[in-house]
């Protein structure tokens, strides 16, 4: 237990269960504006450009994100944390620029909207089986953190930790939908950014400022731990030449590219007031993420510098909070950590939940929710999917590895039939399926092939087995698995490529291409100037007026 011994263990205690309370009290409140599911999915599209801003960050700056990173630069540098800030940040300027405004345009609540109207029955059915999946795990990761922390922090034992939070998540997000979300993540935001400010500040104080940060710097493992290309002579995690440039690529795509297509991100661009507030909340996401998500690395690499060799690297981010900085602002910063591990909980239960009820469900009934009846399925799938979220956290302690996973699933299945469907007009549904299944196949082959074979001989079973002679992991096999799944993910993603464009272009005859239309039926224009994260930035910080049209 990390606190034991603590002196002011009690003000930590007192502030987590405040926030606990505010959460519960929002979500009471924002449950009497909701009237219909688009207030509850999408906060009735009326966001501004701070609230759109600081969702998107809120949503994704996860309480195991700001602790992993830091741990994981202990031991790599910026070499290990490529996958996140560094691919999520490119992640939201990528979307910004090429997709949310067409989401917001044409007016969809969920991501599955665009892949109802573009494809066929069985490209609904992928996304949202796909999407179902990624949440499912990424509530449970959420969840099994949650116990983690618990645990960690306060002696609890994990599995009361995990019911605690995913009750009183659930609880706020069935009440208050998407305007509960966005107000508590727009609180959290603050508190988790001043807090790891602070952490770092001091942490740069006690290294001797910004000269000591850098001056004679490393990591456990990395003899250069602020370079993110790979180092000659010691390749990319390990693994060197062609093999390490493509888990390089894999690195910056599974997130910067595999997330560009979830409901998560897209809900919360969908929820802006108008075209210019989505895309230059995206913007503002990025800038906001990069800024302060380096900042764990950073504090990783400075705690190197302090206590090299650590034996024990976990919860690295609290110790540092404990050691450097007065009690009052630690007790405010694991509060917020909590926080923050809430914000992306919610985020994936209403993400998850309103896929089924928007999509799923009228496809298989033949008839659409309205009114009402929306409203309280989609609430009740919410707790749902909090109720499977938590089975799998419980049956499955090492569910963070599993939700990668299913991030890079979308990757190499849902990216580009999404990035081809808005931006190629001859994009179909058969070349749609083709690249989702092919993606797919060939990513589970390129796994086996990775790990038993690999190219020029480094095989990652080969490479891990190496490096846990040296004592970098404790799992040889282990590691090998999770590094030939990355690895693969790049051969599959330009496979889904080669696939959705052959088999577009062999099929038209037969499965002519749709043209895209909005939520309610009407064409959309698909020329790129329409698309593209170009506007004029005043836009984002007003409200259109009612003769004023968006699709111009």
């Amino acid at each position: 237990m990390i606190l034991e011994g603590y002196d002011y263990a009690w003000l930590v205690f007192l502030f987590i269960a405040i926030f606990f309370a505010i959460r519960l009290v929002v979500g009471i409140w924002a449950g009497k504006k909701v009237e219909d599911n688009t207030d509850y999915v999408v906060a009735g599209r009326r966001l501004p450009i701070h609230m759109a801003a600081a969702s998107i960050m809120a949503t994704w700056f996860a309480a195991e994100t700001l602790m992993g990173a830091s741990e994981t630069a202990y031991d790599y540098g910026f070499q290990g944390v490529v996958f996140d800030p560094f691919g999520a940040s490119a992640c939201l300027f990528l979307s910004g620029f090429l997709f949310v405004r067409l989401m917001r345009r044409a007016k969809y609540l969920t991501i599955v909207d665009f892949f109802e109207r573009r494809y066929n029955k069985l490209m609904v059915i992928l996304t949202v089986i796909a999407e179902c999946l990624t949440y499912f795990s990424w509530t449970a990761a959420q969840i099994v953190a949650g116990g983690a922390i618990a645990q960690g922090i306060f002696g609890l034992d994990p599995t009361w930790g995990m019911v605690i939070v995913i009750t009183i998540v659930a609880a706020y997000t069935t009440m208050g939908g998407m305007m509960a979300d966005t107000l508590l993540d727009f609180f959290q935001m603050f508190l988790t950014a001043i807090g790891i400010t602070l952490v770092f500040v001091f942490m740069l104080k006690a290294v001797g400022g910004f000269p000591g940060l850098f001056e004679g710097a490393g990591s456990t493992y990395v003899s250069e731990p602020f370079k993110l290309l790979p180092i000659k002579g010691e390749g990319y995690l390990g693994y060197t030449g062609l093999t390490g440039w493509m888990y390089w690529l894999a690195a910056w795509m599974a997130i910067g590219l595999g997330s560009v297509a979830t409901q998560d991100l897209m809900q919360r661009s969908m929820a802006a007031r108008n075209q210019a507030t989505s895309v230059y909340g995206s913007y503002f996401a990025g800038v906001l993420y990069l800024f302060f998500g380096i900042m764990s690395p950073l504090i990783g690499i400075m705690t190197y510098k302090l206590q090299p060799g650590m034996e024990d690297i976990s919860y690295l981010l609290v110790h540092a909070a404990m050691t450097h900085m007065p009690a009052i602002l630690t007790a405010i910063f694991i509060a917020a950590l909590v926080s923050a591990l809430m914000s992306t909980s919610d985020s994936s239960l209403l993400a998850g939940a309103s896929a089924v009820t928007e999509n799923l469900i009228p496809l298989l009934t033949g008839k659409k929710l309205e009114g009402k009846k929306a409203l309280w399925w989609t609430r009740g799938m919410v707790i749902f999917n909090a109720a499977v979220g938590l089975s799998i956290a419980l049956w499955a302690q090492t569910i963070y590895e599993l939700s990668v996973v299913a991030w890079t699933l979308l990757l190499v299945g849902l990216f580009t039939p999404f990035a081809l469907g808005m931006y190629w007009k001859k994009a179909n549904s058969w070349g749609a399926n083709a690249a989702f299944i092919g993606g797919f196949v060939v990513w589970i082959l390129g796994t086996i092939f990775f790990f038993n074979t690999g190219l020029g001989g480094q095989s990652t079973a080969l490479v891990c087995e190496y490096t846990a002679d040296m004592g970098v992991y404790s799992d040889g096999w282990w590691c090998a698995f999770w590094d030939a799944v990355y690895i693969a993910s790049f051969v599959a993603f330009l496979s889904a490529i080669i696939l959705m464009v052959v088999v577009s272009l062999a099929t038209q005859k037969a499965c002519p291409a749709k043209k895209l239309v909005d939520y309610y039926g009407e064409p959309i224009d698909m020329k790129p100037r329409l698309n593209l994260g170009i506007l004029p930035i005043k836009d984002a910080f007003r409200k259109l007026k009612p003769e004023e049209k968006e699709n111009t």
